[in-house]
């Protein structure tokens, strides 16, 4: 089921705030537009700081004449006013409908809205707000489902029983300067980026989450600021938990080498006691688009192998093959036939 707002009668000077809440409260409850009538660059600011920082496909658009949206609408038009039937008499009808317009007014509503629309609907029959009178409609019409999105943003809430906790992943420019900054080489940088495309490739094909695919690829060689050995995941980590970075980019950091590397061998690496194994999809991504990756580039498979193996490393060549497998098995495609 697919919804779009329509925001009528938007008025910059006496709304700015109420509109950009009940844009807010779209995006939350499971709307992908919010359509504006009236330029408001304030507003539009907004929800676009809120969408890059905390997630999700949601865009504000601006139309010239909201009736000629109405009119060609494919789908269902409802228009929320106190004056109309009950919620929860017609919310199953409209429920059936694949793509929703909501009409929510600010001024008085014209006529055509009530005429336009195929549903009046009332949030109960007293005077309230229109951002509660949408809230409440569209987790009436998803039935509470809207609330267990995931929006993969970059600030995340921990749920909490008291106090506030929340993760903020890096943008990709931030993790740039954090590079920079410990003094990661530059040519480690440009490896690290040809990294991150190739890993955003291959989450956009499997619905991994790009945002951490984005972060754990670009920041995985951090501790190349302090040694280029294998240590350098163990450094890397450290630096990662020194600079407050949520645990999921911490372990793409701590399980990028080698295909894995399980404790035993951890040990004799000069590593810590534990295992160094990818495990979510996102850090086997990660993992496997630096073992394809060389010079700035993406190579055969059967090139890494051959090295690993010529290095005297079968051990090592075994486990990209494996986590070669484990991705087409989990994600449907083939990483080493990706062009």
């Amino acid at each position: 089921m697919e919804v779009h707002v329509l925001r009528l009668g938007h008025r910059p000077r006496r709304d700015k705030r109420v509109s950009t809440h009940l844009a807010l409260a779209a995006r939350a409850f499971g709307a992908r537009v919010v359509y504006f009538t009236t330029r408001d660059e304030d507003v539009e600011a907004s929800v676009r700081d809120v969408v890059e920082r905390w997630g999700g496909d949601f865009r504000l658009e601006y139309v010239e004449n909201w009736k000629s949206l109405v009119r060609s609408w494919t789908g269902t038009v409802v228009h929320l006013t106190m004056y109309g039937l009950h919620v929860d008499d017609v919310i199953g009808e409209i429920r059936s409908s694949e793509r929703i317009l909501v009409i929510v007014g600010a001024e008085k509503v014209p006529p055509e809205a009530f005429e336009l629309a195929h549903y009046n609907v009332a949030i109960g029959h007293q005077p309230h707000s229109e951002v509660s009178a949408l809230a409440v409609f569209l987790d009436r019409l998803f039935q509470g489902e809207e609330l267990k999105r995931d929006f993969r943003g970059r600030y995340r809430i921990v749920p909490s029983p008291r106090g506030k906790r929340i993760k903020v992943f890096p943008s990709e420019e931030e993790c740039l300067r954090i590079l920079r900054e410990v003094g990661v080489p530059e040519k480690v940088i440009r490896h690290s980026i040809a990294v991150k495309e190739l890993a955003l490739r291959f989450a956009r094909k499997c619905g991994a989450d790009e945002v951490i695919v984005t972060a754990g690829a670009l920041l995985h060689d951090i501790g190349r600021a302090v040694t280029r050995e294998p240590r350098h995941v163990v450094e890397g980590a450290r630096i990662a938990k020194r600079l407050g970075l949520p645990e999921e980019i911490i372990r793409i950091i701590e399980t990028h080498i080698g295909g894995g590397v399980p404790r035993e061998e951890a040990v004799q690496l000069g590593l810590e006691d534990k295992d160094y194994v990818p495990e979510t999809v996102e850090e086997l991504i990660v993992n496997h688009a630096d073992s394809l990756i060389e010079g700035g580039r993406k190579v055969p498979l059967s090139r890494i192998i051959r090295k690993y193996v010529r290095m005297g490393l079968p051990h090592v060549a075994e486990r990209v093959l494996r986590i070669n497998e484990e991705i087409k098995r989990r994600c449907g495609f083939d990483p080493d036939r990706d062009p």
